[in-house]
């Protein structure tokens, strides 16, 4: 070999060496953010749940609004947000938490100008929700108080299962005539209540519309319906005044639309509302609450 080869060859595994030494290297850990603004509801009561003090700085407008928010007065304390790019800039957050659906171009602005954020996709199991609540510990720097929620929420989950409703169907039904089908987090609300969903049954996945005639036809056990309001009539809600639908008002179960919209240990309350109805129905409380 002579000289040259020699020195390239030197070179190289100087170079190898470097690479691998980096690569063995242990990361080195952010620091827990101390400016977090959250512009989607799911995050902000995520956030609220699980930030240390004086670490989340503001939650959207959403959060405060008693139709969709299990957690509106805790988030009268915060700043609020309409989850628009000139505003969260304002603020200098060093972390933004976001769903996969909020605006793109918020998100795709607020991410040009250089700022961190973490989006999360809505949760469709109860296994999504305890994948949300660990990532959100971790970017929180919030992992203990992560594991906590989560320890609630199997222990939620584990005293439903032990109560062991009586075998019935239940099916949601929402303005202009939607229902929740499979791979939904209403269709695991069901599940975790020992129930089965209608809407699974006959094959729906995802939300979707079931006709006033389908409904009937199937003779559900239990009629799940939310809180939806609206400010003056409206055709969306004319399934509901229909003679044959009143005629099965004593199935209905109203939950509030709170529990189902986000996923965290407070969405079980929805599934105890439902059991318990079921119990109910059949006279047989063993196992129930009171």
């Amino acid at each position: 070999m002579n000289a040259a080869a020699a020195k390239c060859r030197k070179i190289a595994t100087a170079a190898a060496a470097a690479v691998f030494a980096l690569a063995s290297a242990p990361t080195i850990a952010q620091p827990a953010p101390q400016r977090v603004v959250s512009i989607n509801l799911c995050t902000d009561q995520m956030a609220m749940l699980m930030a240390a003090p004086g670490q989340l700085k503001s939650v959207s407008f959403l959060a405060t609004e008693k139709g969709t928010s299990m957690m509106v007065d805790e988030a009268a304390r915060y700043p609020l947000n309409h989850g628009q790019a000139e505003e969260v800039f304002l603020m200098q957050p060093d972390l933004v938490l976001a769903g996969t659906y909020t605006a793109k171009a918020t998100v795709g602005l607020l991410e040009e100008l250089g700022f961190r954020v973490e989006q999360f996709t809505p949760a469709s199991s109860f296994e999504d929700v305890r994948t949300s609540l660990v990532r959100m510990g971790a970017l929180l720097h919030r992992e203990q108080r992560a594991a906590e929620l989560v320890a609630e929420l199997d222990a939620g989950l584990a005293e439903l299962a032990a109560r062991k409703p009586p075998a019935k169907n239940a099916a949601f039904y929402y303005a202009n005539s939607y229902t929740s089908g499979s791979g939904t987090l209403a269709d695991a609300i069901v599940r975790a209540a020992g129930l089965t969903n209608l809407g699974d049954t006959l094959g729906f996945t995802g939300m979707t519309r079931m006709p006033l005639e389908l409904l009937i036809a199937a003779n559900p056990d239990l009629i799940i319906e939310g809180d939806s309001q609206y400010s003056a009539p409206a055709l969306a809600k004319e399934n509901f005044s229909h003679p044959a639908f009143k005629a099965l008002s004593g199935r209905i179960v109203p939950i509030p639309d709170k529990y189902t919209i986000c996923g965290a240990p407070f969405t079980l309350e929805a599934s105890r509302i439902l059991q318990q109805a079921a119990f109910g129905q059949s006279g047989d409380h063993k196992g129930g609450r009171p």
